[in-house]
């Protein structure tokens, strides 16, 4: 047994990096380690129960006390409320038109909140002292690269965020064999991302930390790069990796609670499959969405596990229906036979790795770029998000649970993926890097 690491991970706030880097910290708990989370202060209490050290930040200054909230405390389904009351029109419009009025914001956001830790991070990591340092988000905080510990990066949305001349530029979703609209987004972004971009790199600089890649808001490490992705669907055919880059198949966490069929599913005609239904927390924060899904899928035969939200009491269910606000996610996939999904990389991967056909309904981000890809592939359907068709839905439905072909293809794939077992292989990667013998094989 080599000698107990401190590997500190800093997640982004979103639940599908938290929750990629609790399955991975697990794993290295249970070797012995010791394992600390820098995450957002939102998550305190969260994580301390799976054995791990909580040493939080703040991402944005505590919201005010006032006689309602004494503590300036904010109801979470309150917060996505309102996010995605302001938002969600954003998420109708095509992803070139998304860069300046939602992709841009979000950017200077997260570059905020990076801001606004940093102090608070050099904290945490002399406290700490880290053997291992490990980022999974989108953005640079400099106090991480710059500590003297090896930093690992792990890119949990779609890799295509690696760029390259001969792949789809990030966050399009436009066709990998399609070309023709490549050149007016990247041209697109630069025109929106461009002054943000070199404030921020001139920021990062005066912290200490290198200059920042082109356009990119975060660094590749010298020692270590992980992502969460499928062979079946890479891109590195056509934009190879450098060998600190270790594809992990996929990330999925042990730590969801086991899950029995409700009988409001469980008992169900012969005729009827079963399919999950899951858009993430800020997809399934829009109720008008959620009551067109509702209302389309409850006109079907079959039986629906659906993955309410923060506003599940917003809207009722239809009789061929059961769900929750929240639901262990790992524990229903393996048994379903299709999944409806916004195409979050975490949701994405884990149907993968169950071998489920999926019907991807992308909002923004990377959620386009994952669409495009498993329908490309061929492992499932992408569909207008706000604009499908009631036959469009009930036919991509009947045709992948028909599809006995792709289901064979899927469960070839799912056994190889399986076996790849990117937990534990992002596991020996950490602490080989923490014990100085990462290979580069």
């Amino acid at each position: 047994m080599p000698s107990p690491l401190t590997v500190l991970f800093m997640p982004e706030s979103a639940y599908g990096p938290t929750n990629n880097c609790v399955g991975i910290g697990r794993k290295l708990v249970d070797r012995g380690h010791r394992v600390v989370f820098a995450a957002e202060a939102s998550w305190k209490g969260k994580l301390a129960p799976m054995g791990f050290v909580e040493d939080l930040v703040d991402l944005a200054p505590p919201p005010e006390a006032s006689a309602d909230e004494p503590q300036g405390e904010q109801d979470a389904g309150q917060f996505w409320k309102d996010f995605i009351r302001e938002t969600a029109p954003e998420f109708r419009k095509p992803t070139i038109d998304q860069l300046s009025t939602f992709m841009a914001p979000t950017w200077q956001a997260l570059i905020d909140g990076a801001k606004y830790c940093e102090p608070q991070l050099r904290d945490i990591l002399a406290r700490q002292a880290p053997d291992v340092i490990v980022e999974d988000n989108v953005v640079c905080f400099p106090a991480l690269v710059t500590h003297g510990a090896p930093f690992v990066r792990i890119v949990s949305c779609n890799p295509l965020e690696v760029p390259g001349p001969d792949i789809a530029p990030a966050y399009s979703g436009l066709p990998a064999t399609d070309r023709s609209e490549w050149a007016t987004f990247r041209a697109e972004y630069d025109r929106t991302h461009r002054s943000m971009w070199t404030d921020f790199d001139a920021w990062v600089q005066a912290q200490g930390a290198p200059a920042l890649p082109d356009l990119e808001f975060i660094h590749t490490s010298d020692q270590l790069n992980l992502y969460v992705y499928p062979e079946s669907l890479d891109y590195t055919d056509a934009r190879p990796l450098v060998d600190s880059w270790h594809r992990l198949e996929s990330s999925v966490r042990t730590t969801d609670a086991a899950f029995e069929l409700p009988p409001e599913v469980a008992d169900r005609p012969a005729d009827s499959a079963l399919i999950y239904l899951s858009l993430g927390s800020l997809g399934s924060a829009d109720v008008e969405l959620m009551r067109r899904l509702v209302d389309v899928l409850g006109r079907t035969r079959h039986r629906f596990i659906v993955s309410k939200g923060p506003q599940h009491a917003e809207y009722e269910l239809a009789p061929n229906m059961w769900g929750a606000e929240f639901l262990p996610q790992t524990s229903i996939a393996p048994q379903v036979d299709l999944v409806i999904t916004h195409g979050g990389n975490n949701t994405t991967t884990e149907a993968f790795h169950f071998g489920k056909p999926m019907i991807l309904l992308p909002l923004f981000w990377d959620q386009y770029d994952n669409a495009q890809r498993v329908d490309e592939t061929g492992f499932g359907v992408r569909l207008a998000t706000y604009a499908f068709t009631d036959a469009e839905m009930h036919g991509a439905i009947e045709r992948l649970l028909g599809d006995t072909a792709l289901r064979e293809r899927l469960a070839v794939e799912s056994a190889r993926v399986r076996a790849a077992d990117g937990v534990t292989r992002a596991a020996d990667l950490i602490e080989q890097v923490g014990l100085g013998t990462v290979s580069r094989a």
